[in-house]
């Protein structure tokens, strides 16, 4: 049996997550559910193609992927399954798988057109469950829709590289649960473009001129304790998704503060870099 995983904006407050999970055990009473999220920002498809991206790819094949963000169907959002790497996706066609299937071409797309076998006003618990456990009973994806070439994009995540080459102007795409500030520059582009030069990443008042390999990097720890520079040490990396990231070192929001609290970051901000 394979995996099902959920990622959702429905909170842990309402009944919602539990009931999708339970229209599944229904359907099949030996079903694998992992929670990938459920506390993803209302609406907010960038941040759910973040975070799917990243991890779908710790799964098996044969991993069945329910995204439920943004779902209601209508004339202008469509539901679409995707086979890509060996994994299926169930959504929305609104952007949220385009943020892998840019740089990976989908072995599969239908579009989802089953609605008038189902009746439902919750996506889904209904069409999504019915998808996936199909799917997952070894079905294929032509019984469920028809193919599709084309899969629409989230526009104006994309960074923009200077004619010159001299810079690079990115956005805030995604802030983790540290405050920890992701943008949509990855460590590719970046080498690319930077031919070796010295740089200068600005966000707002904060500005960088080093990267570091892994947070604790940026602290020396051959000072004593209480001399170091760590609390409020501000921070630039690649992370393991290969995007540039901006952090404070052990941050909480709630606390201490963060990057995104104490430089002002939050989605779509501007994030430049610039090289001599």
């Amino acid at each position: 049996m394979p995996i099902l995983t959920l990622t959702t904006d429905f909170g842990l407050k309402d009944h919602f997550a539990g009931a999708v999970k339970g229209a599944i055990y229904s359907e099949m009473a030996d079903a694998k559910i992992v929670d990938i999220s459920h506390n993803v920002s209302p609406f907010h498809i960038t941040e759910a193609a973040y975070i799917i991206q990243n991890a779908y790819k710790n799964f098996p094949d044969g991993t069945i992927h329910i995204i439920g963000i943004d779902s209601e169907q209508n004339p202008e959002n469509k539901h679409i399954a995707v086979k890509l790497e060996g994994q299926y996706f169930i959504c929305a066609n609104n952007g949220i798988m385009s943020m892998i299937t840019r740089t990976i071409v989908p072995e599969e797309v239908v579009e989802i057109n089953i609605h008038d076998r189902i009746k439902t006003n919750f996506t889904e618990l209904d069409v999504f469950v019915q998808v996936a456990c199909h799917i997952a009973r070894g079905g294929t994806l032509g019984v469920i829709g028809k193919p599709i070439k084309e899969i629409k994009e989230i526009t104006g995540i994309m960074p923009v590289v200077q004619n010159d080459q001299k810079g690079i102007k990115g956005n805030v795409i995604y802030v983790d649960n540290y405050g920890n500030v992701i943008t949509n520059i990855t460590r590719r582009l970046f080498e690319d473009v930077r031919k070796g030069r010295n740089f200068t990443i600005q966000a707002r008042q904060a500005s960088f001129k080093k990267i570091y390999q892994r947070y604790s990097d940026a602290i020396n720890f051959e000072v004593e304790k209480h001399k170091r520079e760590e609390d409020g040490k501000k921070i630039a990396l690649f992370n393991s998704s290969g995007y540039l990231e901006l952090a404070i070192y052990k941050s909480n929001p709630s606390t201490v503060g963060s990057a995104s609290t104490l430089f002002g970051l939050d989605y779509r901000d501007a994030v430049s870099i610039t090289f001599e």
